[in-house]
Parts: C-alpha cells; structure tokens; sequence
C-alpha cells in the first residue's frame, strides 16, 4: 500500500490487528503482534481500546487469552477490508497514469534543424 493515501485516512497497526483477526475463529494476541508487525504491548493496549469500543472480546481459559472480533467487529472488518482495497485501486490507477505520462514523454523524438 502506498503510505501517503493510507495514511492520510487509516492508521496502519489498528486496521491490520482488525484484519487479522477477520478471518480466523480467534488469535492469540502474541500471534497479532507478529502478523501486524508490532509489539505485544503496543498490540494489546490497541486490542484494549478495540474490546472498550465492543468490536473484539477476550475469551479467557486458565492462563490463555483468545481474541476474537464481535459481530460489529466482524462487519467493520469486512468494511475495511473493503476500503484498504478500494485504495490499493486508487494507488494503481494512479501508477498507470504516471506510467502513460513518462510513456508519452519518451516516445516523443528530438527534431535537429
């Protein structure tokens, strides 16, 4: 993905701690932190923030902590996952166009008088 357009409007850890668990029956939150790219803390105070606004929940047995995506959390998932896509169009569409551009530039040819 292109940083400036993703950036501008997504941050990046939240959106791939929620797209990860999108397809799974629940995670580990050590299993997050190495698929999103970011440390365990960092990832559970955003699984933390993520439960505080009901779109994860904890299941707990013994010592183990399950995370898994609430049915609110699974449809704004899916919206995102949307989005990210929809940006990656945006992204390509806008590489062709830069591609066609220099394309044209170079097949221009220099006349000697």
């Amino acid at each position: 993905m292109d940083k400036s357009i993703v950036d501008l409007f997504l941050y990046d850890k939240p959106v791939k701690t929620i797209l990860s668990l999108k397809d799974s029956e629940g995670k580990y939150p050590s299993v997050i932190a190495k698929e999103t790219d970011c440390t365990y803390t960092h990832t559970l105070k955003i699984l933390d923030i993520l439960k505080n606004h009901g779109m994860v929940e904890f299941k707990k047995s013994g010592r183990i902590k399950n995370v898994i995506l609430t049915h609110i959390g699974y449809d704004i998932a899916h919206e995102l996952e949307g989005l990210v896509r929809q940006f990656d169009r945006l992204i390509a569409e806008g590489k062709r166009a830069k591609e066609k551009k220099k394309g044209k530039r170079s097949g221009k040819k220099s006349r000697k008088k």
